[in-house]
């Protein structure tokens, strides 16, 4: 659990400021579960620079609530959270000033985004949040008030989550919950779950992800491992503490995430996920005739293929099914094996390539047409699916052909823009396992928006 929290002060000599404004999000990772907003009467003046900046003044403080009249709430919001801040130096470093005039020993553990954004969005112009969130597409109000500030950190903050593919905040979050918490009883844990499209990770005591999975509803599928009965199961059953999970809306974008996860955080019980999923893949060569052949074989990570399948029965049943859409040569596409026609030649259903009656031009073209469809070597494009929210989408980028990650933005915000684009996207890794998830994606739902950027 944490805390987003933002001050603005009266400005003036280090240690002496007070606070004018305070805002405070608790945050579950997902969404904001409890707020605090105040303006705060700090009983001395206020800089006139920080009064044209943030267009709080002494008029407006001087009925507001003087801080030992909010202290008990802060205390009680930001018990057992992670405090979260742009630049938690200075703002931790305020709460604990103002605690100690009241005699109280405020400590809490605390996490920067800037720091964050620098280690997760290297390369930034720059990491102040007005800039930073303006390069991000994240929008900013009130900007220099507390809530708006604070608001707008929760949303950077979410996004860097996304970014953290190693899951370092969560771990060392999962590590800061209270004991009657990590002791959870099973129950619990799956009543505390959405049943929603997403991945999920199983943590030890110490944070450690033990296992990660992805499921269409998280909650019936924790449900699933914590009932079973499976030797594997047993163990997990015994040693996970917690669940946590990331909404991905998207089932692609689900399982882009689970493949990458897996490989970034290696679990001890995500062994058999770890290998390649899939075994048969789709050739093409050109023959003495000027020809082109389509031809199933095993992946053997010597020759590039056009796309991948689970299995040969699947793969067969692709190219069945392509035959019939583009009018191609059973003979050609190595789905009947016979030295004469092939047998829709004998049907009239085939134009005659196998028996060199279409002229190889025109045959070649409708077999063009169908490996431009199901590869996108060289291609620029962007695959738009549902997003975590009603007002929101998922962008997966493919720049000449290479996967480069997935970022989501609200529909209110254009993405035409290659820079912003790039910026939003968590950059993750491209590989056989990715482009063949992201190909039988695109065959299974063909109404899927891409956006060419050429």
């Amino acid at each position: 659990m944490y805390t987003i929290v933002d001050i603005e002060t009266t400005g003036g000599k280090y240690n002496e400021e007070g606070i004018t404004e305070i805002a405070i999000y608790k945050y579950d990772g997902h969404e904001v579960v409890d707020q605090f907003i105040s303006l705060i009467n700090p009983e001395r003046e206020i800089q006139p620079f920080v009064v044209n900046l943030t267009g709080i003044n002494s008029n407006m403080l001087r009925n507001a609530p003087k801080f030992y009249e909010v202290a008990k709430r802060i205390v009680e919001i930001t018990e057992d959270t992670i405090l979260v801040a742009h630049n938690a130096k200075f703002d931790y470093r305020i709460l604990r000033t103002e605690f100690r005039r009241l005699g109280f020993e405020f400590k809490r553990k605390t996490l920067c985004t800037v720091e964050l954004s620098k280690d997760l969005i290297p390369d930034q112009p720059s990491y102040s949040l007005g800039k930073l969130t303006r390069a991000l597409g994240i929008p900013v109000a009130d900007r220099h008030r507390a809530a708006g500030d604070a608001f707008a950190t929760v949303k950077l903050f979410k996004m860097l989550l996304d970014k953290d593919l190693k899951k370092n905040i969560i771990q060392e979050s999962i590590k800061q919950e209270p004991k009657n918490q990590v002791e959870s009883k099973l129950l619990n844990i799956i009543e505390s779950l959405p049943a929603i499209t997403g991945v999920y990770y199983m943590h030890k005591a110490d944070g450690e992800i033990i296992y990660i999975g992805k499921s269409k509803n998280i909650r019936k599928r924790i449900n699933q491992h914590f009932t079973s009965t499976t030797h594997k199961s047993k163990k997990m059953q015994l040693q996970v503490t917690a669940v946590t999970y990331e909404a991905c809306g998207s089932e692609l974008v689900a399982l882009l995430k689970e493949s990458e996860a897996i490989k970034q955080n290696k679990p001890i019980y995500n062994r058999a996920l770890r290998k390649t999923v899939f075994t048969h893949g789709l050739y093409s060569f050109t023959d003495k005739n000027g020809y082109i052949h389509l031809k199933i074989e095993k992946v053997d990570g010597k020759k590039k293929p056009i796309t991948t399948f689970s299995n040969r029965q699947s793969a067969r049943s692709f190219m069945f099914n392509r035959v019939e859409e583009y009018n191609l040569c059973q003979k050609l596409t190595g789905l009947y094996d016979t030295k004469t026609s092939c047998f829709n030649y004998t049907v009239k259903s085939c134009e005659g390539a196998c028996v060199l009656e279409e002229p190889a031009e025109s045959y070649n073209q409708r077999v063009q047409q169908l490996i431009d469809k199901n590869s996108f070597i060289n291609e620029n494009m962007v695959i738009i699916d549902r997003g975590r929210e009603v007002d929101e989408r998922a962008a997966i980028l493919i720049q000449n052909g290479v996967f480069k990650g997935i970022g989501f933005y609200n529909l209110n915000y254009q993405i035409n823009n290659i820079e912003v684009l790039q910026s939003i996207i968590t950059p993750m890794q491209n590989n056989k396992d990715t482009q063949h998830i992201i190909k039988t994606y695109l065959r299974r739902n063909k109404k899927l928006k891409v956006i060419n950027l050429d």
